[in-house]
């Protein structure tokens, strides 16, 4: 998109899904395409919302250095296991229950004809929020709904730190109804665990992120990939 169209933006509403789509870039790895795609992620944002997430947008907008924010990434989530960008890691650590967890999502990625073809797993969270954006409004927020907890939990992890990703996680808090619920320590290695769960729905369903009985079962991934094209896709639409 042209950021020229930018200034036609401002004048609607952004859309959660677009919402979606700026916070899955931003939680990804710093790269060239990343740092350049910068001015139209602010086209896509509300002067609101650009104004919450300036100092994601101002980081990538006056490092002189793109070395230098690699590695900040990477000493931020890929070293502190407490960071992790996998949602399931938060509840389920090392035991085998993350792996149903992650057939079970992926299968929502499925349902929806989203076949990421990646060599992250399907909780990664830039990929999760990259699915929120492809999917109904209302699907989404119920998943959101879902993840808030743990989302909740990483976001007081990186304020502590006073990382500036911190307000991509502050802004997935304020697009939600749900009041988040504290976390219990994720299990070391393959333990018996509690169950973590945040209570079914009111028509008796359970949430996405609920912690499965052991079930030994491979991850699998698929040929299609439409992460790449998502934001210009957006764009595109407006």
């Amino acid at each position: 998109m042209n950021p020229a169209s930018s200034a036609q933006s401002q004048t609607q509403e952004p859309s959660q899904q677009r919402t979606y789509a700026v916070l899955s870039a931003l939680l990804g790895y710093p790269d060239e395409e990343l740092v350049d795609a910068v001015p139209l992620l602010r086209s896509l944002l509300n002067q609101e919302q650009a104004g919450h997430l300036a100092p994601m947008l101002d980081l990538f907008d006056n490092s002189p250095d793109l070395i230098q924010l690699q590695e900040q990434y990477v000493e931020t989530f890929d070293r502190k296991p407490s960071h992790s960008l996998h949602l399931f890691e938060h509840i389920h650590g090392e035991s085998r229950d993350r792996g149903q967890a992650m057939v079970d999502l992926r299968n929502e990625y499925i349902e929806y004809g989203l076949l990421p073809k990646t060599t992250e797993l399907p909780d990664y969270i830039p990929l999760f929020l990259e699915f929120l954006s492809q999917i109904p409004e209302e699907k989404a927020a119920d998943l959101l709904g879902d993840a808030i907890h743990i989302l909740s939990r990483l976001e007081e992890k990186l304020a502590k730190v006073q990382s500036p990703y911190v307000v991509v996680f502050q802004m997935l808090r304020s697009m939600t109804t749900v009041v988040p619920e504290p976390l219990p320590e994720p299990p070391q290695g393959d333990m018996e665990e509690t169950m973590v769960t945040f209570g079914p729905a009111a028509d008796g369903t359970e949430p996405m992120l609920y912690r499965k009985p052991i079930v030994d079962q491979p991850v699998t991934f698929y040929e299609t990939d439409p992460r790449k094209e998502t934001i210009s896709n957006i764009a595109a639409e407006k």
